[in-house]
């Protein structure tokens, strides 16, 4: 069999973006659904969305809030860690309001630094470098689906990445840091998001490797984070934080699970394609 025969028989393109038969049959079989429970997973980033045309829903299915949770749950948790976060205790009277209402608005703006800028931008830049692979394993994306166009989806991922380092800056300047801890991590994590989805570095297929980058980054950078909010970071706490972080191997692991259809038919294409 030809090249281009298996190509036929493999795949299709459509509005210029590769497709396989079975993902246009799950495509159209999502978008008849029209189910508020499809509607939920749409603006969730989940499997089983209806499609939409509104820019904004699509653009929040881009960021994939679902994603979101435990990077919100790290920033907690260093902020906890560090002893200096203040919370409202109706039996003591010894912290004031204003300091706690502070405290909860840095907390906040960690979690919007780590959720929807940070995950946001490297789900966004995901989404764009496997967006072959989605055609195949999750059609109703907006990227595969055509629901967005390529321009849009660029500029989302400048603006993710520009106001996620203009939110750490001002964090530190907020903490009132000499050293911009939070602005540091924050460039260390969206160089690890670059070199994990796309070439020439592309960890997300150099095996363990990969993994680690992405599940370390999802459990050690918001707790690094949160920590250096409202506290200091040493080399120990650092230290120790990463290997905690080893527990993230699991996330990317099971995370690699929904797109083994698609890598195998990529693969199947590329090997062929080498052969010529």
């Amino acid at each position: 069999m030809s090249v281009s025969a298996l190509k036929l028989n493999s795949f299709y393109y459509l509005n210029g973006k590769i497709k396989s038969p079975r993902s246009t049959q799950l495509f159209s079989a999502t978008n008849e659904r029209g189910d508020a429970n499809g509607a939920a997973r749409q603006l969730m980033g989940i499997k089983g969305a209806t499609g939409t045309k509104n820019i904004w829903a699509i653009r929040l299915q881009l960021l994939k809030p679902v994603t979101w949770i435990p990077l919100i749950w790290g920033v907690a948790c260093g902020a906890a860690a560090s002893g200096n976060y203040h919370t409202w205790n109706p039996l003591n009277n010894e912290v004031p309001l204003a300091l706690v209402g502070e405290d909860a608005l840095k907390a906040f703006t960690c979690m919007f630094l780590a959720g929807p800028l940070l995950t946001g931008f490297t789900q966004t830049l995901n989404d764009w470098e496997d967006r072959e692979i989605d055609a195949i394993n999750e059609p109703y994306r907006p990227i595969p689906s055509g629901a967005i166009t390529p321009e849009q989806v660029i500029a989302q991922i400048w603006a993710l990445l520009l106001a996620g380092i203009g939110v750490a800056y001002g964090l530190d300047q907020w903490a009132g840091h000499s050293d911009p801890v939070i602005t540091q991590l924050t460039l260390f994590g969206c160089f690890i998001s670059y070199i994990y989805s796309a070439p020439p570095f592309k960890l997300k297929a150099a095996g363990w490797l990969g993994s680690y980058a992405l599940g370390s980054s999802y459990i050690s950078l918001p707790w690094l984070c949160g920590q250096a909010m409202f506290g200091e970071l040493s080399w120990a706490v650092t230290l120790l934080t990463v290997f905690y972080s080893l527990a993230g191997l699991g996330i990317a692991i099971v995370n690699d699970f929904k797109s083994i259809e698609g890598d195998r038919y990529v693969v199947l294409v590329f090997n062929v394609l080498q052969l010529q």
